[in-house]
């Protein structure tokens, strides 16, 4: 759907239309004459001819034009209705700010109504439940909640919380909104078509997202129009999804949960995940104003190889010892690196600083040049121009209403970092060690210069790093997409009809292989399995004993057991066919209370365990990789990869986990045969999407020097079945 006339309407129609103090339809027309809107507005309400200066007519049907935009403010039985008549009357999209969907019980059956009406008409439409629209470059408000006008700016929050929206517009932060949504129940635009429709938008640079849900695969295709437009993204998730305690059956998905699939592909988008509502904003600001320090540290690194030195990093100033600490030890938490000054770089500090100021990275220039304008220039632009430094972040602290000597001298300090930061190429951030010292004039000024302003001294510390990634890639994005569209379908596929629609719709269940058919699966599509067979009585045990060689094991394969080891499932080591012979009768019983077989497998030579999965039952299809057996759930080292997936990214993962050495040749280990390895997850991955299937878990993978082998897999399909029952 096209936004463009939602977000950039040149009229507006109010349905509801009333001068009843407190009410949403008449604050919307309140906002719309306080914002400054050059457009024509109508008010819709057949007992009115006028409502606050603003003409008013009986239906939308009588408004002169096509609005471009409809806020509706009425009660949520006649909304499907008005949504109809837009539709019809050729307007541009629509805000629903009534509430009484399906956010409440008995409120389904109006929103699948107002959905249906707004698809038949193909109509843009923002809510229902929502606060609505504030499109400060465009100067038009479809907004229910008093709010505060201010300079356009660079940020656009999308939201699932009104609240939430309300409170980011009432910020004194130094922030500026481009655009501000409030998207309420999302019925018929999600988050994906806003980041999509604002990606086009002009002087936007960052998207704060705030998700109560994980968004769907369609996410992906927003995530990729921004990255592609060069518009950072931050988002804070909460909540999760209801794939969650179905996940919880296997191993991969105690350790994989949504949250952490969700930040996997925010990676992947060159997103950055957030913790709060503060984080969020702070870092949506300091990407839309800052400068990524990457092309800076390309410049660093290449001034930097002659002599060896270390790769570019931070450097942080302030005027305080304690602050100085807390940055340092911050810094390290984050693994931002505070490399050390070149000796022409602390020569000329030295000649700058007092002779009380010890010259070290972070830098305390001490107070006793507070307010010198031209010190602090001289400063930041000798520390920026460090070939080991691509970022500096200098604290800054201000008192809210300063006045006379108070206010020059911080007023010196302003001009002083901005006129350090216009002289090298090197980004300069701001940061306030406590979030309410950051003024929000102050802010605002530092943000029109370039200079990202942060509240908060841990935040400043996160914005950095924030800064370093680098944008997502467009095409990987949607060849995620692509992979994600199939696994969504049979997700809803999956999820039990809606009462009265049982009988007259096909669905999709989940079902476990057993082992054994599990196995043949993986074998078929090239991952290497043990050799192995079911075995049918104490005589074909002891053949298999032949057959397959020593040692030998005996395992329960039955589609009802994916965790067998606490049956006692398994015998290891069979070496003698009397043992195997016992062993056998033993499984065999159990076997036949759960409706399941004996497996006899040659025992795989020893190596180091890993946890392999593909799973499509979450937001999109990923592998998850961690070192396995009893080290799985007690070490949580797991890196997650957002299907399809290459060898060569796989072995990247691989060798990003914690426990890399095990297997990788550290600390004098034999190296496994990680080529081999990675080979192995990528076919796992590969049949997992070309089959439809929902988990493929293999644990363990024994990882050795001659290649890797899946010794235990559990596979879950999705099948389907006619009113409830299997076809």
């Amino acid at each position: 759907m096209d936004l463009t006339r939602l977000l950039r309407p040149r009229s507006v129609a109010v349905v509801g239309a009333t001068d009843r103090p407190g009410s949403y339809a008449a604050q919307a027309l309140i906002n719309l004459e306080t914002i400054g809107f050059a457009g024509q507005v109508w008010g819709v309400n057949p007992g009115r001819t006028e409502v606050l200066g603003r003409p008013c007519v009986p239906t939308l049907a009588d408004v002169p034009v096509a609005a471009d935009a409809v806020i509706v403010a009425i009660p949520a039985a006649g909304v499907a209705d008005v949504i109809e008549q837009a539709g019809a009357r050729g307007c541009g999209g629509a805000v629903v700010f009534s509430a009484g969907f399906g956010e409440i019980a008995g409120g389904a059956s109006l929103e699948r109504a107002l959905v249906n009406a707004a698809t038949r008409q193909a109509l843009p439409v923002c809510g229902p439940n929502c606060n609505g629209i504030v499109a400060m470059t465009s100067r038009a408000a479809l907004w229910g909640d008093a709010f505060a006008v201010r300079e356009p700016g660079a940020v656009a929050l999308v939201s699932q919380s009104g609240n939430v929206a309300v409170n980011a517009l009432a910020t004194q932060r130094g922030l500026r909104f481009h655009t501000v949504i409030s998207s309420g129940n999302q019925s018929v635009l999600s988050a994906a078509d806003y980041l999509q429709a604002l990606a086009r938008e002009n002087g936007l640079r960052s998207v704060a997202l705030y998700l109560e849900d994980d968004g769907g695969p369609r996410l992906c295709e927003g995530l990729a129009a921004c990255a592609e437009a060069g518009v950072r993204v931050a988002v804070l998730k909460v909540g999760s999804s209801p794939a969650g305690a179905r996940a919880a059956a296997a191993h991969s998905g105690a350790l994989a949960g949504d949250q952490r699939v969700f930040r996997a592909l925010l990676e992947e988008a060159g997103a950055v995940p957030v913790e709060d509502l503060h984080e969020l904003l702070e870092v949506a600001k300091a990407l839309a104003a800052g400068r990524s320090p990457l092309s800076a540290s390309t410049q660093a690194t290449e001034r930097h190889v002659a002599d060896a030195g270390p790769l570019a990093g931070l450097a942080i100033l302030t005027c305080s010892g304690g602050d100085s600490a807390q940055g340092a030890d911050e810094a390290a938490r984050r693994g931002l690196a505070l490399p050390e000054f070149a000796p022409a770089t602390c020569e000329r500090l030295r000649e700058l600083l007092p002779a009380t100021a010890t010259v070290a990275n972070p830098l305390d220039y001490t107070a006793m040049i507070w307010g010198d304008a031209a010190a602090l220039e001289q400063l930041i632009a000798t520390v920026a121009a460090d070939p080991a430094i691509d970022q500096v972040l200098v604290f800054y602290d201000q008192p809210r209403d300063l006045e006379g000597a108070s206010e020059q001298s911080w007023g010196a300090v302003r001009d002083g970092i901005i006129a350090g930061a216009a002289r090298g190429d090197v980004p300069v951030i701001v940061s306030s060690t406590l979030p309410e010292l950051l003024d929000d004039a102050a802010a605002w000024r530092f943000a029109s210069h370039g200079i990202a302003p942060v509240a908060g001294l841990r935040t400043g510390l996160l914005c950095a790093d924030a800064l370093r990634r680098g944008p997502g890639d467009a095409d990987r994005l949607r060849e995620i997409a692509a992979a994600a569209r199939p696994a969504a379908a049979g997700e809803a596929a999956a999820r039990p009809a809606a009462a009265g629609e049982a009988a007259a719709r096909t669905e999709t269940a989940s079902a476990w292989l057993s082992e054994y058919d599990s196995k043949e699966l993986l074998r078929g599509a090239g991952v290497a399995v043990p050799d192995g067979r079911l075995i049918s009585d104490e005589d074909d045990a002891a053949a298999a004993l032949a057959e397959l060689g020593t040692p030998l094991v005996l395992k329960l394969s039955s589609a009802a057991v994916q965790h067998k080891t606490e049956l006692g499932g398994v015998e290891l080591g069979l070496c003698a066919e009397a043992e195997t012979r016992l062993a056998y009768r033993r499984l065999a019983a159990l076997a036949a209370a759960h409706d399941g077989a004996v497996l006899a497998e040659r025992m795989a030579p020893g190596g180091t365990e890993l946890l392999v999965a593909a799973r499509a039952d979450t937001i999109v299809p990923v592998l998850v990789i961690g070192l396995g057996g009893i080290w799985t759930e007690l070490l949580d080292d797991v890196a997650i990869v957002p299907l399809p997936a290459g060898a060569a990214r796989i072995e990247r993962a691989l060798r990003s986990l914690r426990g890399a050495p095990m297997f990788a040749g550290g600390r004098g280990r034999a190296a496994g045969d990680i080529a081999a390895t990675a080979a192995l997850i990528e076919r796992c991955g590969e049949l997992l999407l070309a089959r439809g299937m929902e988990l493929i878990e293999l644990n363990p993978v024994l990882v050795g020097e001659a290649g890797a082998v899946a010794v235990d897999a559990s596979i879950r399909v999705l099948r389907q079945r006619r009113n409830g029952r299997q076809p």
